[in-house]
């Protein structure tokens, strides 16, 4: 099943910037690993996107794996998510050049949308 935040902003004028993105992936089987695909799409200008990452990455059984994405510089981005298990949990963050979190660029695993598919997303 493939996830996205949707489009973020990521301007001063609604707050603070992140000039990082953070995905943590927690796999909770026991016995199997999981492959994980990332896709990060970013916009210095919000009208065309494109991709940033492109990156498949195996989380073992029982424990997780934290990724940085540098994304400064882009006025809007978008994060998605693709995994071979249901046995996944995922979270994905903003964090300021400070290193701090952006609170309004944080989203859980049940606040990412469902999508068909990793893919452009205009």
């Amino acid at each position: 099943m493939a996830l996205s935040t949707g489009v973020i902003t990521n301007t001063r004028d609604f707050g603070t910037a992140s000039s990082n993105i953070v995905v943590s992936t927690r796999n909770f089987d026991l016995v199997n690993p999981v492959t994980i695909m990332l896709e990060v799409f970013a916009s210095v200008d919000s009208s065309l996107f494109y991709t940033a990452y492109l990156t498949s990455y195996v989380v073992p059984a029982n424990s997780f794996d934290v990724r940085e994405f540098f994304i400064a510089g882009n006025v809007a981005y978008e994060v998605q998510l693709d995994s071979s298990s249901v046995n996944v949990l995922f979270t994905v963050c903003g964090i300021n050049e400070f290193g701090n979190l952006v609170e309004d660029q944080r989203y859980s695993h049940s606040e990412l949308n469902v999508i068909p598919a990793l893919g452009p997303s205009m």
